[in-house]
Parts: C-alpha cells; structure tokens; sequence
C-alpha cells in the first residue's frame, strides 16, 4: 500500500546524472568566458547543449544506455515542465509551451548533430550562434569548449558516467583570445 514511498534507484540515479548536467550548464564562465547569454534563453540553451552531448555518449554505449538516454530526456522535460509552472504559466498553457520547447531541443539535436558527428566547429558555431544570438555571430569558443566536452565524455563508460557525473572541460580554457 505505501510502495509509492519507497525510492525507485534507477529514477534516483538519472535524477542525479540530470543534476550533474544542470549544474554544468550553469557554471558562470560559460557566461562570462564563452559569451552565453545570462538569460532564461541562454540558459536554455546551456542546458539543451549540455544534455545533448551527454545523451550522444549515451546514444554510442550499449544496453542499457538506450534506457538511461530515455530517462534522461524524461528528468529533462519534467525539469522543464516544473520551470514552466514555476514561472506562473497556467496548467492550460503547459502543453503547449512544452510542445515548443520539445521541438526547439529536437530542432537543435537535429543541427548540432552532424557538426559534431563531422567535427565541424564552424558548423557547429553557426548553429550555436543562431541559438544564442538569432545568428548575429558565431559561437567559435562555445563551439570549442562542445566539442572538447564530447571528447572528454567520450572517456566515460556508463558506470563512470553515473558514478561520478559527466565530465565537462573548463569554460575559459576556450574563450576568445584564450591560450
């Protein structure tokens, strides 16, 4: 009867991995070295990179990474749900902010993808750039710092992955004019 109290390990554990993700996506010289936008967009967009460099590892580990890469979106779109309602949009207007929100994170895994695949970083600034800053500019150092992260992650098997939390390189090792 009071089975819903008990904790479910795997839910914890992708929880967590979200976290882990979360909280790299806010680290403050992605905002301050790299150029991201400190705002609810820029944010947005820090999160979506972050998730779907980690959800690219997870796509090239066998079973049961698939699984993991599903829960991860899950924890994802929950996470954006609650942003939602904690930002006072109303229980009528959710979905369809969520489906907005669903097809910006497809649209973008869809871009980022094949510049990744390619190691393409100018491919892949432009696409970043268009997110980032409506294609004013490209983002050179944000692209850099993606693709050094994919290699970084690349080192991780999916027991390292959870157990310690994906690995993302220094920010500033990658801003303009850096070393």
């Amino acid at each position: 009867m009071l089975g819903f109290l008990r904790k479910n390990p795997r839910r914890d554990a992708i929880d967590t991995l979200y976290e882990r993700i979360a909280a790299a996506s806010r680290q403050p010289q992605l905002y301050l070295a790299l150029g991201v936008p400190d705002t609810l967009e820029g944010r947005f967009e820090s999160l979506v990179l972050h998730a779907f460099l980690v959800l690219r590892r997870l796509r090239r580990l066998p079973a049961p990474a698939d699984e993991a890469a599903q829960n991860l979106v899950d924890a994802l779109f929950r996470q954006l749900d609650r942003s939602l309602r904690e930002l006072g949009v109303g229980d009528f207007g959710v979905p369809k902010r969520m489906k907005k929100l669903a097809q910006a994170v497809y649209d973008r895994a869809g871009r980022y993808d094949p510049a990744l695949d390619a190691s393409d970083e100018t491919t892949l600034a432009e696409a970043l750039g268009r997110n980032l800053f409506d294609a004013a500019r490209p983002a050179r150092a944000l692209a850099r710092y993606a693709i050094a992260a994919e290699a970084e992650l690349a080192m991780l098997d999916l027991d390292l992955l959870f157990r310690q939390g994906p690995r993302f390189p220094p920010p500033e090792r990658f801003a303009e004019g850096g070393p």
